[in-house]
């Protein structure tokens, strides 16, 4: 299993995919507890992350461009959302 950080949180993923072009883009996949889905929920909210990817070598300010969940109600104790991430490159400068 990898990790990666989205501003300064280590998240476990299950699944991981690494685009270049256009722009590099990452998807991965990420198991969400009824526990854990608060803190993981706020920090989606963000949207705009600073990305790091340690075994990659990899690091790049992005936004989310595509989400989804495998579960939409993890009120119930005990419960487990694969949540679906990708998050592309954007630009530092905007005059680029």
């Amino acid at each position: 299993m990898k990790t990666l950080r989205l501003n300064d949180v280590t998240l476990k993923i299950a699944a991981y995919q690494e685009e270049r072009e256009p722009k590099r883009k990452i998807s991965f996949t990420l198991n969400v507890t009824s526990e854990t889905y608060h803190d993981i929920a706020v920090l989606l909210y963000e949207k705009t992350f600073n990305v790091e990817v340690p075994e990659r070598n990899l690091a790049f300010r992005g936004e989310i461009t595509n989400y989804s969940t495998s579960l939409t109600n993890l009120y119930e104790p005990g419960s487990v959302s694969e949540f679906y991430i990708e998050i592309t490159e954007i630009d530092q400068n905007a005059d680029s």
